[in-house]
């Protein structure tokens, strides 16, 4: 694919609105995994390890098992699997086995593990910062961008799991009108929600 070639070649993205945003969407990227590496370096972890660590300090324990970390971090079930198994060595995890069916298991943070996801999940204020700087207009603004983009992106493949209000079955789309009928309201742009507890996929 062409564009995907010259993306990266400044001469390519000054014609190029698209190229300029991925671009930046890879640097933001960037930044985001030297975050992670630097955060999980105290406690000998790497950023997969510590993503997880986060992820069940925040995810009810229907989430919390090995073949849906895999659909969620978009990896294998094997090195989903690895990664749990280290992190059980270290004694920052346990697993309990699901009464339904003894050959899966929910993920469960110990108090050590929980502490190391609390404080490690701070990383985050390196980006919320600057985002203080914006306008409500502007964080407004570039959040429903943000989840139209992971939107096209899950129906292209490239996201596999996402919880937001546009691919749930209680969202209701209507321009400036759009409504929860779960929560039996109408939805602002900030009411929208990236990762909802009680989201269910829409058929």
């Amino acid at each position: 694919n062409k564009f995907i070639l010259e993306a990266f070649n400044p001469d390519y993205q000054n014609a190029h609105l698209e190229s300029k945003i991925v671009v930046a969407l890879e640097r933001i990227s960037e930044a985001f995994r030297v975050l992670l590496w630097e955060a999980g370096k105290e406690y000998g972890l790497t950023p997969i390890q510590l993503q997880l660590l986060i992820f069940f300090n925040s995810h009810s324990p229907e989430y919390c098992k090995v073949n849906y970390l895999a659909k969620e971090f978009n990896l294998t079930k094997p090195t989903i699997s690895e990664s749990v198994r280290l992190l059980a060595k270290k004694e920052l995890i346990f697993k309990e086995t699901d009464a339904r069916d003894t050959r899966s298991y929910s993920i469960f943070l110990t108090e050590k593990g929980r502490l190391i996801a609390v404080k490690s999940a701070s990383f985050s204020s390196a980006w919320e910062k600057p985002i203080h700087s914006f306008t409500e207009v502007q964080k407004q603004d570039l959040f429903h961008s943000l989840l139209e983009l992971i939107e096209k992106l899950n129906k292209a493949g490239i996201i596999t799991v996402q919880r937001n209000c546009f691919s749930c079955r209680f969202y209701v789309s209507g321009k400036g009108n759009d409504y929860c009928n779960l929560l039996q309201k109408p939805l602002q742009s900030s009411d929208l929600r990236i990762d909802c507890p009680e989201h269910e996929p829409a058929t």
